[in-house]
């Protein structure tokens, strides 16, 4: 499933590269690389289990038009990827998203239909406006075509780094990116670990690793680093996380922030906030892994110019 999505999708993906800068090695301590996501379509990996999804619906039924909830990632790579398919979207978003990515999206030919998330339920909404109006919902990560899609990431990544033992630190919300690079790793590369990274107050992920079952964040919102918050893992990738994921790994906001400034200082490229955690991880939690060769997968750099001007201050 992982490969033929690869085969569906890769005429329409960009196979990122790995960038490295020795400043960064040194303060990580060992050889670093990160898989700038950023520079995806959209600005983040979404768009790759967004196009695997919309690429395997039936025809006629994804002429009837697609729907999904997303803090702004997967709401621009299903608006760009249904745009590609010459459908309709419907993206519910919070009102709470940066305006750049609702702004985004709405640029892509989307409807956005924007909700609290404190207050309102997502999967509520998404299924009444599914019923009503005859859309096909795609999860942002608990939906086997979209962690196929994702999946890509891990295969590339495989591809273009050879180390015989690596360890690869995955920005984790609800699970559907790092299941994927989990699940193709595990075939590829199967003496490399792969570790969940989180931001603090918002740790699920690590703590169901620990407890053995799904654990839920009791916040909702109030964090910087929102691409990546949400209640709990899926149903569908927490076993995958289980059975192929490391310990996960938590950092702070500051640190997000710093690897944001790091990544533009020494690599010229734009993360966000959730975007930046992995790399946060590998640079100020070395002391948390053991392999001489470390990848951060850096998920997405969809940032307001505001939050990006307070990274490169907390960076200095």
């Amino acid at each position: 499933m992982i490969h033929a999505a690869y085969g569906r999708i890769k005429p329409a993906v960009r196979r990122t590269p790995l960038l490295s800068s020795p400043f960064l090695d040194e303060i990580a301590g060992r050889q670093l690389f990160v898989k700038p996501e950023c520079l995806q379509h959209t600005g983040s990996f979404k768009f790759r289990g967004a196009y695997s999804a919309l690429s395997a619906m039936d025809p006629d039924l994804r002429a009837r038009g697609v729907i999904a909830f997303s803090s702004g990632n997967h709401a621009q790579g299903v608006a760009m990827a249904a745009q590609m398919h010459g459908t309709s979207a419907v993206i519910i978003m919070p009102a709470d998203a940066p305006r750049l990515k609702i702004e985004n999206t709405k640029a892509l030919g989307a409807e956005v239909v924007l909700y609290d998330r404190a207050r309102e339920d997502r999967g509520e909404i998404g299924a009444r406006l599914s019923a009503e109006r005859g859309l096909t919902l795609i999860k942002p990560f608990d939906e086997p075509l979209v962690i196929a899609g994702q999946a890509s990431v891990g295969l590339e990544i495989a591809a273009q780094c050879d180390a015989v033992e690596a360890e690869v630190l995955v920005p984790c919300g609800g699970g559907g990116l790092t299941s994927g690079v989990a699940l193709a790793l595990s075939q590829a590369r199967p003496n490399w670990r792969v570790h969940p990274v989180e931001p603090e107050g918002f740790d699920d992920a690590t703590r169901s690793l620990v407890s053995g079952r799904r654990e839920e964040n009791h916040r909702r919102d109030g964090s910087i680093c929102d691409a990546i918050i949400t209640p709990s893992l899926g149903e569908i990738t927490f076993p995958i996380l289980q059975k192929h994921c490391a310990a996960g790994i938590v950092v702070s906001e500051q640190e997000a922030l710093e690897a944001m400034a790091l990544a533009f200082k020494r690599l010229k490229i734009v993360i966000e906030p959730g975007g930046a955690v992995a790399l946060a991880a590998a640079l100020f939690h070395a002391n948390k892994l053991s392999a001489d060769t470390v990848i951060a997968v850096a998920s997405g750099g969809n940032v307001d110019a505001e939050m990006f001007v307070r990274a490169l201050t907390a960076g200095n």
